[in-house]
């Protein structure tokens, strides 16, 4: 007879299922699916890979004693149904809102998120550490680390695995593209359940201990022959090589197989173990398990149907048209060529490669490779566009600076999510690079203002050949002013004025160029004199601009979306050089602030930031130090 009790209403932390039998923790599963389903319709967010493991989640906090045993999950946004069972489900429905739960782990936010993440490839090198922290304490807690096959295309990864020698770890391989493993059926599952018992590992401890006293040639012929042997049986070569003792591929939907090899592994105490789940992203709901990206990210959506709510209608996305502007370039340039980290859909380039199959190449996470790769292309006398999230580009710093930089070699980087973006909170903001970039020698930063001045920044760096460049631009959509069909380039180092004043300049480095104009407009009703100035360039510093902004005016704000040490710093540091602040220069600088912002709205997140149109028109009123109060926005300056 099927259980009808409902059950996940009983469930407030994973104690509560640790008596529940193979029957209630399927029903259990069922239930945190559809509860999952419900709810990411309600918030929109990562959809597919959480549905994925539901039956893996189920049986991980069944099977071992969290919080005290350490779950790290990779990545993270798969995490949905381990909220729900942790404590979290009275909350899931803010997920990814102002002041509700991070789309991520978040070690602020619950015991049971021992280690936060957002960026793939983490979860062994950190699970390690809690292995060796253990160790060092004599504690015995378990420490396992849930990692998918995409990130295990991060080098990171592999390195950590490289360090794991004789350490007791438990490392869960969730294979959910069917990349590595073939289909599993009723016999893998009974080689995983034997291999992963005590019977077949004392067994085999005995045969290596007969063998170790064997000379060295029938030594290693047995090892390899219990190698391969269980190889051809199962697969897992590779991990055995790097130390790890293989379990595998079982099917992740199984809780039957799941709860009993993972009973298995707890038991064992010695050496890493890997074990190989195989999963069906957006398993269990079929609108997800239709879509060809299995309903990775979406946004609000209609239950029964699927239907993902629209967005209004309005000006293209800086990413779309990024994109086309690039496949203009392309078309008049054979040797343009775009690289992406495993982000084709969310920068745009899978509508280059629609176009250019052949020159657009998907390195996986590997953001490091991704930079280094473009290096080698620019050195033959291709074009290559290294297309990467300002926040990922941090993982590849150490290529740009090493193998881009120091050889002056013309790479283009194209960093998309500049700025703040939301709903995905700070770990995705783009925040760093004008600083990190700006620091290089003979690299070019570059910041559109718009998407018109976007296309004009794609074109200029297809033309430039003396050295790197770099541009940024925002997520999200544009400002809907007309994209030219033939973009003029920029002069290097050259910003532009829009409107010209006496009194105050404010000097716009970025996309807040709309909130500096709407800024100029409050300051204009108030009888005050305003210069706008977009400076487009971060490196090399329009000088002359700068020069003429700081002696026709009292104030000169400078605003970028972005952290200290970024463009402000750049100008505050000439006009020193220069003398220029020795005359009473009322200079400002509007950057983002030394703190990390939690997820909200864009205009919510820049509204704490203090770089909306108002702050720029209190700053303004307030360099000028009249006393003026005046009302802008419903804010008294």
């Amino acid at each position: 007879m099927p259980i009808s009790t409902p059950l996940l209403d009983k469930v407030k932390f994973p104690a509560d299922i640790k008596n529940f039998n193979i029957g209630e923790l399927r029903q259990l599963a069922d239930e945190l699916r559809l509860e999952t389903i419900d709810a990411v319709s309600v918030t929109g967010g990562h959809l597919g890979a959480g549905l994925g493991v539901v039956e893996l989640t189920v049986a991980l906090h069944h099977v071992f004693n969290t919080p005290e045993d350490r779950l790290v999950w990779d990545v993270s946004h798969q995490t949905y149904p381990h909220k729900i069972l942790t404590g979290r489900r009275d909350r899931i429905r803010t997920l990814r809102q102002g002041g509700g739960l991070s789309g991520f782990t978040k070690r602020s936010e619950s015991e049971y998120d021992p280690f936060g993440a957002a960026h793939a490839g983490t979860s062994i090198s950190a699970a390690m550490g809690m292995v060796a922290a253990r160790d060092l304490s004599q504690d015995k807690q378990n420490v396992i680390a849930v990692i998918g096959d995409g990130s295990m295309t991060s080098g990171m990864a592999y390195e950590a695995m490289n360090n794991a020698s004789d350490k007791r770890l438990i490392v869960i391989l969730n294979d959910n593209d069917m990349s590595i493993a073939p289909p599993v059926g009723a016999l893998s599952a009974h080689l995983a359940k034997l291999v992963s018992g005590q019977g077949y590992r004392t067994v085999r401890k005995l045969a290596k201990d007969m063998v170790s006293h064997m000379p060295y040639p029938l030594k290693e012929a047995a090892r390899k022959t219990e190698e391969y042997a269980r190889g051809m049986a199962a697969g897992g070569t590779l991990f055995e090589e790097l130390g790890f003792y293989y379990v595998g591929p079982i099917d992740g939907h199984n809780l039957d197989h799941l709860v009993s090899i993972l009973s298995n592994v707890r038991e064992l105490k010695d050496g890493p173990i890997l074990i190989h789940v195989v999963t069906k992203k957006g398993k269990g709901y079929k609108p997800a398990e239709a879509a060809s990206d299995k309903y990775h990210g979406v946004s609000r959506f209609n239950v029964i149907t699927g239907e993902q709510q629209k967005s209004a209608s309005g000006p293209p996305s800086y990413t779309s048209v990024y994109a086309k502007a690039l496949i203009n370039e392309a078309k008049a340039d054979d040797k343009i060529v775009a690289i992406t980290a495993a982000m084709p859909g969310g920068t745009g380039l899978d509508l280059f490669g629609d176009e250019f199959p052949d020159r657009t190449f998907d390195v996986g996470i590997a953001e490091q490779h991704g930079v280094t790769f473009a290096a080698g292309l620019a050195t033959e006398g291709m074009k290559p566009f290294c297309t990467i999230y300002s926040t990922f580009l941090q993982r590849g710093y150490d290529q740009v600076v090493h193998d881009v930089a120091l050889q002056n070699l013309p790479v283009r980087f194209a960093m998309d999510r500049a700025g703040l973006v939301g709903a995905d909170g700070p770990t995705h903001a783009g925040a760093f690079d004008i600083g990190f970039m700006g620091a290089l020698p003979g690299m070019v930063v570059m910041a559109a203002g718009d998407e018109a001045e976007l296309t004009r920044m794609v074109a200029t760096s297809a033309a430039y050949d003396e050295g790197p460049i770099a541009f940024r631009y925002p997520r999200g959509s544009g400002t809907g002013v007309q994209i030219p069909e033939k973009p003029e380039l920029l002069v290097i180092g050259k910003g532009r004025v829009l409107r010209e004043g006496t009194s105050i300049a404010l000097l716009s480095f970025g996309a807040r160029l709309s909130e500096a104009q709407k800024a100029a407009d409050m300051l204009e009703a108030q009888g005050l004199s305003v210069t706008l100035a977009d400076a487009r360039f971060a490196k090399p510093l329009d000088t002359g601009l700068i020069d003429r902004l700081a002696k026709e005016h009292e104030v000169l704000i400078t605003i970028e979306e972005g952290a200290m040490g970024g463009f402000g710093s750049f100008t505050l540091e000439y006009l020193a050089k220069s003398g220029q602040l020795d005359r009473g220069l009322k200079i400002r600088t509007m950057t983002l602030p030394d703190t990390f912002i939690d997820q909200d709205t864009p205009y919510q997140m820049y509204e704490m930031a203090g770089l909306n149109a108002k702050h720029i028109a209190k700053t303004a009123i307030e360099a000028l130090g009249r006393g003026n109060v005046v009302e802008l926005g419903g804010v008294v300056a």
